[in-house]
């Protein structure tokens, strides 16, 4: 049985990196006594896997975790649980059962939005046809990157910019590029929601 968590992550929660809140979560799953698939072999893990992992200093309203489970669990007992081992900045929001043929939220993930705390009065230099920044690429080397067609909007709010971007296999800008191209240091994110190819959210 195939079930989808959405968990929101803040505070200085936001400091822990991806594969230690991976690993958060396989402890909280045996505190819960969540009846978690296991994979077969010499070495099980439990079956898990998370939709996009999240840069170092971002906080999050949606995030979201695969999971198989061997017996079904009521949806507010497995949240009421889950939450009760919680630590402080992690909380779950949602546990739904998913189809027993539906692609992992990984795979699914296409774009997300993001909100940039942060003061910016002239966002004019995103209206460039081409918006250059330069990057690093694994082998060391720095060169020029249009970021453009994976900036699909941005605009200004109360206190900052809501940006929506290009996220996944087919393209992933991270939102630190789209400041790095504004020349603006201070900032602060929060990942506010994450889509599938057709917009819809995970």
């Amino acid at each position: 049985m195939k079930i989808r968590i959405k968990f929101s992550k803040h505070g200085n929660t936001k400091y822990v990196g991806h594969l230690d809140i991976m690993r958060y979560f396989q402890k909280a799953m045996r505190r819960a006594d969540i009846p978690i698939r296991y994979s077969e072999g010499f070495s099980p893990h439990q079956v898990m896997s998370f939709a996009a992992p999240l840069g170092i200093g971002i906080e999050s309203d949606s995030e979201y975790l695969d999971i198989e489970v061997t017996d079904s669990i009521d949806s507010s007992e497995a949240i009421k649980r889950l939450n009760s081992v919680m630590c402080e900045g992690i909380k779950i929001i949602e546990w739904k059962q998913l189809p027993d043929n539906s692609k992992t939220a990984m795979s699914q993930v296409a774009s997300a939005d993001y909100f940039v705390l942060c003061e910016c009065n002239d966002i004019s230099p995103l209206d460039k046809a081409e918006i250059l920044v330069e990057k690093e690429t694994k082998s060391g080397e720095l060169k020029q990157v249009d970021i453009k067609p994976m900036l699909y909007s941005v605009k200004k709010t109360e206190g900052g910019l809501l940006m929506h971007v290009a996220q996944g296999s087919s393209g992933n800008l991270k939102p630190e590029t789209v400041m790095k191209a504004l020349r603006i240091d201070e900032y602060h994110i929060i990942r506010k929601a994450i889509y599938d190819i057709s917009g819809l959210t995970l």
